[in-house]
């Protein structure tokens, strides 16, 4: 935790997991898009609930930290939302957020987004929410109405989320200081920002974001275009020199490896036991 913040870094794998949880953070997020660019779909809706859980487990088994996990629209309709609610929990999930976009969603940092109606959206709420298997079971509303209907509708929605069951708001989209302040003046209670790279959102800090009075930030795909980017780096050098000499340098040791797996060559592996 973080001046009072929950970072939550994305994993999208255990490996990825268990290196968040040995560098000192609290908690770790499953995103749906890293989820889906991970098996090379891009983030459209197209990753099943079932899908998400088996990650999720992964996840909080390699970790044993919290996982937020990314629940999209909620999988469906009512039924379909409160359904995954409880398959969140059972596969290890601290908590999930839903959001109000139409089937098919987009990204958050997309334009072209359409909104169900805001009714609609407090009764899926609502439902899910006395769905819980446990009450601490952690539920985030996430809104995308600042980039459709304008920052106003975003402050009435996420109000509305939270008094239908939403332990948390979560407003997507949005742009700077200015607006994130913004929202929060006029949606008190438990906030989650979204600090993604190359969308809508310029860099703040998380220091920043606690000031402005958000509890939580999440970090949903930035391990995934680092390491990406390095395997890109990587795999042009090889291609061009016929080597991976010079990279080796920025590798990951296998005795760093090793260290992370809690493995020893000349020993039993006692197993995925999460620090």
């Amino acid at each position: 935790m973080a001046n009072g913040v929950v970072v939550c870094p994305g994993a999208w794998n255990g490996l990825i997991a268990k290196t968040i949880a040995k560098t000192g953070f609290d908690a770790c997020y499953v995103s749906g898009g890293a989820t889906a660019n991970s098996v090379g779909y891009p983030d459209i809706g197209l990753i099943t609930m079932d899908d998400m859980c088996r990650k999720i487990q992964e996840v909080a088994c390699a970790s044993g930290l919290p996982v937020i996990a990314d629940a999209d629209t909620g999988f469906g309709d009512d039924d379909a939302a409160a359904k995954t609610i409880k398959e969140y929990d059972q596969s290890g999930a601290a908590g999930m957020h839903i959001e109000d976009q139409e089937f098919p969603k987009r990204c958050g940092h997309l334009d072209g987004k359409t909104l169900v109606s805001q009714e609609e959206m407090v009764q899926k709420i609502s439902i899910a929410s006395e769905s819980r298997l446990n009450n601490d079971f952690v539920l985030i509303a996430r809104t995308d109405a600042c980039g459709v209907e304008g920052m106003n509708a975003a402050i009435d929605r996420g109000n509305a989320y939270r008094e239908a069951g939403a332990d948390m708001i979560f407003p997507e989209g949005l742009s700077d200081e200015e607006a994130f302040e913004t929202f929060s003046q006029g949606c008190e209670g438990l906030l989650l920002a979204n600090m993604t790279e190359f969308g809508k959102t310029q860099h703040i800090t998380t220091g920043q974001f606690g000031s402005m009075g958000y509890n939580m930030v999440i970090f949903p795909v930035t391990m995934q275009r680092v390491a990406m980017g390095a395997v890109t780096h990587c795999l042009v050098q090889l291609l061009k020199e016929g080597t991976v000499e010079g990279f080796q340098d920025k590798m990951q040791t296998r005795q760093d490896l090793y260290d992370l797996l809690g493995y020893v060559p000349s020993e039993p592996w006692e197993g995925n036991q999460a620090e």
